[in-house]
C-alpha cells in the first residue's frame, strides 16, 4: 500500500471490515449523545431521496430518536423527513419505499422547482447563463437551504449523508449536500453501508440500485459510477487498503487532491492549505 493509500484511509477513518451491529451502535449513540449534550435541539432533519444513502441515515436517525423518547418517557425529539423533489422525481417509489422502511417521525414535501427556476430567471436577467451542471448544484443548494430552514423552525440538526466514498471523490455539492452540521456514517464506505442496510431490514432494492444524483437536465439519472469513471467496488477496495490498477488509484487520488476544499473549513492566512 503506498504512503498516499494509506494517508487517505487515515484521513477518512476507514476500517478494512466492520462489527455491523457495532456500527450502527456507533452511528446511534453519536445521534443521541449529539441531541443531549446540545440540549435546545428537538429534532434532526434529513432529506430523504430513495437512494441508498439518505435511507441508510435516515433509518439510524429515528432509531436514535426513538430510543431517546423511550428513554425519557415522552416525544421531545423528532425526526424531519423530508421530500425535496424538482417537479416530478424519476424514482418517486424508491423514495415511498424507503420513507415507509424509516418510519420518520414527521414527513415533509417541498418541491424546489419554484426557487430554483425563480433562482435561475434572476440570473439569466444578470447575464449569468447557468451551465446544465451549475443548474444541478443549484438544486442542491436550494434542497440543503430548505432543511436548514426546516431546521430552525423546529429546534432541529439537519443531518449529512457523507461517508468514505463519497469523501475520497469530493462528489457532492459544496455549501449543497456537502453543507450540513453532522455526518453520522463518515468512516463507512458504500458496501459498508449496504451492509448496514441489509442488517436493518432495508428492502434489496433501496441498496442495490444504481446510484445516481439526478442533478443534470441533459444527462437525467446519470450514474455516479459514469460521473466518476470508477466504481463504488474499485474505490471500496481502494479504501480498504487493497490493491487497484494504477490507473484507477491515480484517479482516486486526483479526485481526493482536487477536492481537498470540501473537506475543509474556510481557508484563512494561517493554513497552510492553500500554499
Amino acid at each position: 500500500m503506498s504512503a498516499k493509500q494509506q494517508e487517505i484511509i487515515a484521513a477518512l477513518k476507514v476500517k478494512p471490515t466492520i462489527d455491523i451491529q457495532q456500527e450502527i451502535r456507533i452511528s446511534i449513540d453519536f445521534m443521541k449523545d449529539y441531541l443531549k449534550k446540545h440540549t435546545f435541539l428537538k429534532s434532526m432533519v434529513l432529506g430523504i431521496s430513495g437512494g441508498q444513502d439518505s435511507t441508510l441515515v435516515g433509518k439510524l436517525a429515528q432509531l436514535a430518536v426513538d430510543e431517546l423518547n423511550n428513554e425519557l418517557g415522552e416525544e421531545k425529539y423528532s425526526f424531519i423527513a423530508v421530500s425535496l423533489p424538482y417537479g416530478i422525481q424519476f424514482d418517486e417509489k424508491d423514495r415511498q419505499d424507503a420513507l415507509d422502511f424509516i418510519k420518520p417521525s414527521k414527513r415533509l414535501t417541498i418541491n424546489i422547482k419554484g426557487a430554483v427556476d425563480a433562482s435561475k430567471k434572476a440570473l439569466d436577467e444578470a447575464g449569468i447563463t447557468l451551465s446544465d451542471f451549475a443548474k444541478g448544484n443549484e438544486k442542491a443548494r436550494e434542497r440543503m437551504k430548505a432543511q436548514y430552514s426546516v431546521a430552525a423552525m423546529y429546534n432541529g440538526i439537519v443531518l449529512g449523508t457523507d461517508h468514505a466514498a463519497e469523501a475520497v471523490t469530493g462528489f457532492y455539492t459544496k455549501y449543497g449536500d456537502g453543507g450540513v452540521d453532522i455526518t453520522p456514517i463518515f468512516r463507512l464506505n458504500k458496501r459498508q453501508g449496504k451492509q448496514l442496510l441489509k442488517e436493518l431490514g432495508c428492502p434489496e432494492h433501496l441498496y442495490t440500485k444504481i446510484p445516481t444524483a439526478d442533478l443534470e437536465e441533459n444527462r437525467p439519472a446519470l450514474p455516479d459510477e459514469v460521473a466518476l469513471g470508477v466504481t463504488y467496488e474499485v474505490i471500496d477496495d481502494y479504501l480498504e487498503g487493497k490493491k487497484v490498477s494504477t490507473e484507477a488509484q491515480e484517479k482516486i487520488e486526483g479526485f481526493y487532491n482536487r477536492s481537498m476544499h470540501k473537506r475543509h473549513l474556510p481557508v484563512t492566512v494561517f493554513d497552510d492549505f492553500w500554499k
